[in-house]
């Protein structure tokens, strides 16, 4: 029988070498490697070209969904599967927008687990009944403009209105125009929801 090749990315070592154990005593698995972080993860794709990559949605300085998009591009036949303690639908959504085929929650069973690894690898998308929920009850934000990212932040830095047109140069007319799209596109009634929704979504970087 042919195994599944994983490399499993996540920032706790004691995950990786819990689920490398657990994997590589299944028939149908063989652990490859595993990384802490998003270059080493790139890296090991290049060298070890594995069947499945396990990501972790919150990885230090890039996360999962960057990370996926840029194993992607070294690699556009790479099959990720994200597993994350906990997600919100955007860091889901961005992640499944990158590339990757699934995501699952960390609390799930092995065998749900093991089931969603060989989704992936067969190449068929699969989203656990938890991530299926969050994605259900909360749904995804539209894409923001390249402008209505650079306002969202200005508010969460707490700029005025006037302050963010000096900032970005441009009129406080249209800063209060991008301002009603952002608002209706991430689901916001006024500035102070808006800031919350995007500390909430992590739709900025802060």
């Amino acid at each position: 029988m042919k195994k599944t090749t994983v490399l499993i990315v996540d920032d706790h070592a004691i995950l990786r070498m819990g689920l490398t154990s657990l994997l590589n005593g299944k028939k149908d698995f063989a652990v490859v490697g595993d990384a802490a972080d998003c270059e080493t993860a790139l890296a090991k794709v290049r060298k070890l070209r594995p069947d499945v990559v396990i990501m972790d949605l919150m990885l230090p300085v890039t996360d999962g969904a960057e990370s996926t998009r840029r194993i992607r591009e070294i690699d556009p036949g790479a099959k990720i599967l994200i597993l994350t303690t906990f997600g919100t639908s955007d860091g889901i959504a961005r992640a499944l927008k990158a590339g990757a085929l699934g995501a699952v929650l960390k609390n799930t069973d092995f065998d749900d687990l093991a089931d969603a690894i060989r989704a992936v690898a067969s190449g068929r998308q699969y989203l656990s009944e938890e991530v299926a929920r969050i994605m259900s009850d909360d749904p995804p934000a539209q894409d923001l403009t390249p402008r209505q990212s650079e306002i969202l932040h200005c508010m969460v830095r707490g700029l005025s209105n006037p302050d963010i047109a000096k900032m970005l140069d441009i009129s406080l007319a249209m800063v209060k125009e991008h301002s009603v799209s952002l608002f209706q596109k991430i689901g916001a009634a006024n500035r102070t929801e808006a800031v919350a929704i995007a500390m909430r979504k992590h739709l900025v970087d802060i």
